[in-house]
């Protein structure tokens, strides 16, 4: 089995850039996303080290947001009790597509978690500055305060790229980013 990684800037189109493989995708922004909605566990441990800030099962994202824009503390605390989560749940998703000849990992701090492996297939997304500011601005619940936070847990962009096996330039146009991954997909077939 092939691992993919899809490295990048918040904002850059990784989640994107992953679906156009056409392999089964482990998106972890949307597993933290059900683990807020879903978890009880979850709940009751970020509950217990935030409980002036979260009260209500499901999680809203409101309420963790406001808790990371009150500290960065707030931020390590929950992400102690959501990566071992995420990572259980990446395992399994590994586990049930080991028969496939590719799996495509989204996750933001793969390499920050330590969570890559030797063969690991590393591309990074990409895009213009300008572009991505943009983007991520248009986004639902957009706090430039919260996206900085977010940042300086990670690795430099420039350290990623280096680290990359192949670089895919996301100029938010569909028809030429498909086209750029059907030519990386190929080429990676070809090389194993």
């Amino acid at each position: 089995m092939i691992r993919i990684a899809v490295l990048g800037d918040i904002g850059s189109g990784k989640s994107h850039v992953a679906k156009q493989f056409g392999y089964p995708v482990f998106n972890a922004d949307a597993e933290v996303s059900k683990l807020y909605k879903k978890s009880r566990k979850c709940f009751n441990k970020l509950k217990k080290i935030l409980p002036e800030h979260i009260s209500s099962f499901p999680v809203e994202k409101k309420q963790i947001s406001e808790a990371i824009i009150d500290s960065q503390k707030n931020l390590k605390k929950i992400l102690k009790i959501v990566h071992p989560e995420v990572r259980l749940k990446m395992n399994s998703f590994i586990k049930k597509n080991r028969k496939k000849k590719i799996i495509i990992l989204d996750v933001p701090l793969l390499i920050e978690n330590k969570i890559d492996k030797k063969n690991d297939i590393l591309v990074f997304v990409d895009a213009k500055k300008k572009e991505i500011n943009k983007r991520i601005k248009k986004r639902l619940n957009f706090n430039p305060e919260i996206v900085k936070k977010f940042k300086k847990l990670q690795l430099p962009l420039e350290f990623k790229k280096k680290k990359s096996d192949f670089i895919i330039k996301n100029n938010f146009k569909i028809h030429s980013l498909k086209k750029n991954v059907k030519r990386l997909r190929e080429k990676i077939l070809l090389n194993v």
